[in-house]
C-alpha cells in the first residue's frame, strides 16, 4: 500500500475549499459562507482510491502569493517552506467559475512554484446564471495543468477529481512543462543567485525568496547573508518587479479569458442577489433589517428554547426529589444528588438554548447575509478605529470569544488587530446565555409589549446591543492609546445568497451541544464536586459547637413539629454559612455587596472564572446543599427565587439581577480568552490590562445600575 501523500488545498476566500475539504474527508468541519472564515490550516484523511490515501489540508483563503495578514502567512509558509511538515505533494487550487480572472491570478502564481496543480472550478452554476461559459479543455491546455468543474456542496465532480489524483500520483506528480509567464527573465541575476544559495527552488520560488527573505525563518543565516548581499550588488527593488509581475500575469490572463471564455451578455444578467443587495445593502432598510433579524434571532432563543427547556428542568428536580427518597441517607446519595447530578441539571437545561443559537447563526452564514454584516458595519467600524474586517471575529464572538479571536488573523493592520482582539471578548458570548437566561427568567416578568414584542426577548437582545456598542465606545477610547500607524484598508467579496444546508445547519447544531456537554460539562461537575465539600465541611472549630447547639434544640421539640422543621432548615442554612465556601463567600460578600451580590454570587463569581457557565452550575451545588432534601424537587429557580437576606429582602430583585447580567456583560471571566490572547498577541501584557479595563468596567457599571433600581 501506497504511502499516504499529502494534499494542500488553496484558493481565494469563499471558493468552497472548506466544502471540499469536507466532501473529500468526510470530516464536520464547519463551513461558512463567508471569506476568511479559515484562520488555520486544518487537516483530515481522504481515501482517493483503493490502495491510496491522502492528507488533506485546508489552508487559509488568499487572493495572492504575496501574505499581508496572519492567516495568509500559514498557507504562504506551508507552499514555500521545504522544511514545513505539511509541504504538499500535490495541490488543488479551488477556483471561482463565476470570478474566473481574479481566480487565474492565484492560480498562475501557485502553477509558477513548480508543484503539481489540478485546479478544482466550483460554482459553475453561479457562472451560467451570469452568462459566462467555460471551455475546460482549452482552459487546461493555455494553463498546462489538469481543470476539473465540481460542487462539493452536491458531491458533483468528486469521483472525477480522485481520479485525476490517482493518474497525477501514478504519473509522480508531474508539474505544469512551462511557467506561466517568464519568470526569470523579471530580475534574472537574482533568481540565478538565490537558486545557488537556496537549491531546489523554481525561478518563481527564488523571486519570492528575495522579496520576503527576512520574514523566511527557514532559511539559515549563511543563505539569509548572501541573499542580502545580492540584493544589494544588483540594487533589487521588490515593489516594481512586483508590479512588473502582477502587469505580465494579467495580461497573459487577459489572453486566456479571450480564447477559453465566452460571454454571451457582457454586460452580464443582474444577479437575483445583486437584486437583493439593493434592499438589504441600502443606506437606511439595510440597517432596519439588520435591527430586525437580530431582533427575530433572541425572540426565537427564548420561544423556541422554552418548552424543552422546561421539561429539561422539571425533570431534574422531579429525578433529584426521586433519588432522594429512595436512596439512603449517606455521603454518597449526598455528593451524587447535590452534587453531580445538581451540576449537571445547571447545564444541561441551557442546551436547547446553545443549540437553536448556534443554529440561526449557521444559518446567518450560509445564506451569505453574515457577510453583508461586516459591509453595513464598515462605516461605523472606520470611526473607532477598525474596519469591516473587525466584524466577523465580533460576530463570531457571540459563540465564543476563542475562535473569535483567532479569527482576527485575517486582519491586516496590526492596530487594528489588538484592537478588536481587547474588544472581542465584549461580545456576549454564549457561555454568558445561561448566566442571561436564568436571571431573566428570575427578575423580568413574561410579558407582551404591543401585543408581539416578548419584553425577556428585548432584554436579552438588548444585553447582545449593549455588549457591541460597549465593544465599539472602548475601541474608540483604544484607538487614542495605540500608537501603531499603518494604512488600512477593507476589500470584500460577498457571496452569491443560498439557500441553507439545512444538513450541515443540523450537524452544526448537535456538535455544538456535544462540544458544550463535553468541555464546559466536564468542568462545571468537577467543581460542583468540589463545590459540595467545601459547602458540606467546614473547621470543626466552628463546625463542632454548632452541631451540639443544635441536637439540644432540636432534641428539645417533637420531631414532627413545626418546630422541628424550622429549627432543621436553620441549621442547615448556618452550617452552610461555616463550611469553607460559606467561609469564602462571606470574605469577599463586603466588596461585591454594593453590587446588590451576596456571598452565594460571590462563590460563583469566583468559580466561574474557570468558565462563565460555571455560574449556574455551582449556584444549583450551593442551593442544593443548604436544602431541606424534601426540597429537592424544587427547580433551581424556585430556589433563587426563594433566596432571602438575613433581614428577610429578597435577594434576586430588579435591581440585583440587572446588576448581575450587566457584571457578566462586561466581566472577564474566562481563562481561555486570556491564554487566546496571550497567544495571539505573544505577551502577557495585553491579557493583564484586558483583565484590569473588564473587571473595572463590569464593576462600576454593575454599581451604577444597581444604585439605579434599587
Amino acid at each position: 500500500m501506497q504511502a499516504p501523500i499529502n494534499i494542500a488545498l488553496v484558493g481565494n476566500p469563499n471558493s468552497g475549499k472548506s466544502s471540499l475539504f469536507n466532501a473529500l474527508t468526510g470530516l464536520n468541519q464547519k463551513v461558512s459562507n463567508f471569506p476568511g472564515v479559515t484562520v488555520d490550516k486544518k487537516t483530515g484523511t481522504a481515501q482517493i482510491v483503493p490502495g491510496l490515501t491522502a492528507n488533506i489540508i485546508d489552508l487559509p483563503g488568499t487572493y495572492s502569493l504575496y501574505p499581508k495578514s496572519a492567516d495568509e502567512y500559514v498557507t504562504y509558509d506551508v507552499l514555500i517552506n521545504p522544511d514545513n511538515a505539511d509541504i504538499p505533494d500535490l495541490i488543488i487550487i479551488v477556483a471561482d467559475a463565476s470570478n474566473l480572472k481574479r481566480n487565474l491570478l492565484f492560480c498562475s502564481q501557485i502553477i509558477d512554484l513548480k508543484i503539481p496543480v489540478i485546479i478544482g472550478l466550483t460554482m459553475m452554476d453561479i457562472a451560467r446564471k451570469k452568462g459566462v461559459e467555460i471551455d475546460l479543455d482549452g482552459l487546461e491546455r493555455e494553463l498546462g495543468v489538469p481543470v476539473v468543474s465540481i460542487n462539493p456542496r452536491k458531491n458533483k465532480g468528486v469521483a472525477e477529481l480522485k481520479k485525476i489524483i490517482d493518474l497525477a500520483a501514478r504519473g509522480n506528480y508531474s508539474a505544469a512543462p512551462r511557467d506561466f509567464i517568464n519568470n526569470g527573465a523579471l530580475a534574472k541575476p537574482v533568481t540565478d543567485e538565490i537558486k545557488k544559495a537556496v537549491p531546489g527552488k523554481s525561478d518563481y520560488a527564488a523571486l519570492h525568496i528575495a522579496v520576503n527573505a527576512d520574514e523566511l525563518h527557514f532559511l539559515n543565516i549563511p543563505q539569509k547573508a548572501a541573499i542580502k548581499q545580492t540584493l544589494q550588488t544588483h540594487q533589487f527593488n521588490k515593489t516594481k518587479v512586483q508590479a512588473e509581475e502582477i502587469m505580465q500575469r494579467y495580461n497573459r490572463i487577459k489572453h486566456i479569458m479571450k480564447s477559453t471564455v465566452v460571454e454571451t451578455d457582457p454586460l452580464q444578467k443582474q444577479l437575483r442577489s445583486e437584486k437583493i443587495d439593493d434592499l438589504l445593502l441600502h443606506r437606511f432598510w439595510g440597517y432596519v433589517i439588520l435591527l430586525v433579524v437580530m431582533f427575530l434571532l433572541f425572540q426565537s432563543i427564548f420561544w423556541l428554547a422554552s418548552y424543552p427547556m422546561d421539561w429539561i428542568e422539571g425533570g431534574f428536580g422531579q429525578l433529584s426529589g426521586w433519588l432522594t427518597s429512595v436512596l439512603p441517607d449517606n455521603k454518597i446519595t449526598d455528593v451524587f444528588v447535590n452534587g453531580i447530578l445538581a451540576g449537571i441539571s445547571g447545564f444541561a437545561v441551557f442546551i436547547p438554548q446553545i443549540m437553536i443559537l448556534f443554529g440561526l447563526i449557521t444559518i446567518l452564514e450560509d445564506t451569505g447575509y453574515m457577510a453583508r454584516i461586516s459591509f453595513l458595519t464598515d462605516r461605523l467600524m472606520r470611526q473607532v478605529g477598525l474596519n469591516g474586517k473587525s466584524v466577523m471575529p465580533l460576530i463570531s464572538g457571540v459563540a465564543c470569544a476563542v475562535p473569535a479571536i483567532m479569527a482576527t488573523r485575517t486582519i491586516e493592520n496590526k492596530k487594528e488587530r489588538l484592537i478588536t482582539i481587547l474588544v472581542t471578548p465584549l461580545m456576549s458570548c454564549s457561555a454568558r446565555l445561561p448566566i442571561y437566561t436564568m436571571m431573566i427568567a428570575l427578575v423580568i416578568p413574561d410579558r407582551r409589549i404591543f401585543g408581539i414584542l416578548g419584553l425577556q426577548g428585548l432584554i436579552m437582545m438588548g444585553l447582545y446591543l449593549l455588549g457591541f456598542f460597549m465593544a465599539i465606545f472602548i475601541a474608540a477610547i483604544m484607538k487614542l492609546f495605540v500608537k501603531i500607524r499603518e494604512k488600512s484598508y477593507f476589500i470584500m467579496e460577498l457571496p452569491v445568497y443560498r439557500a441553507p444546508r439545512w444538513k450541515n445547519v443540523g450537524t452544526t447544531m448537535v456538535e455544538k451541544a456535544k462540544i458544550f456537554v463535553t468541555d464546559a460539562g466536564k468542568v462545571i461537575v468537577v467543581i460542583s464536586v468540589i463545590l459540595w465539600f467545601l459547602a458540606s465541611y467546614g473547621p470543626s472549630s466552628r463546625m463542632q459547637p454548632l452541631h451540639d447547639k443544635y441536637e439540644k434544640m432540636i432534641a428539645a421539640v417533637p420531631a414532627d413539629s413545626p418546630a422541628a422543621d424550622s429549627l432543621d432548615k436553620a441549621f442547615r442554612s448556618e452550617k452552610l454559612s461555616h463550611s469553607y465556601a460559606g467561609i469564602l463567600g462571606h470574605a469577599i460578600e463586603p466588596a461585591i455587596r454594593p453590587l446588590g451580590f451576596d456571598w452565594k454570587i460571590g462563590i460563583a463569581l469566583i468559580t466561574s472564572f474557570a468558565a462563565r457557565e460555571v455560574f449556574v452550575g455551582t449556584m444549583a451545588t450551593l442551593y442544593s446543599v443548604g436544602e431541606n432534601p424534601d426540597d429537592n424537587n424544587a427547580t433551581l429557580r424556585e430556589k433563587m427565587a426563594a433566596a432571602k437576606w438575613p433581614d428577610g429582602r429578597p435577594v434576586y430583585t430588579l435591581a440585583a439581577g440587572l446588576s448581575l447580567m450587566i457584571f457578566y456583560a462586561f466581566a472577564m471571566q474566562c481563562m481561555s480568552t486570556l491564554a487566546i490572547v496571550k497567544r495571539e498577541t505573544k505577551s502577557w501584557k495585553m491579557p493583564l490590562i484586558q483583565l484590569v479595563y473588564m473587571t473595572a468596567l463590569a464593576y462600576i457599571c454593575s454599581l451604577i445600575i444597581f444604585n439605579i433600581f434599587k
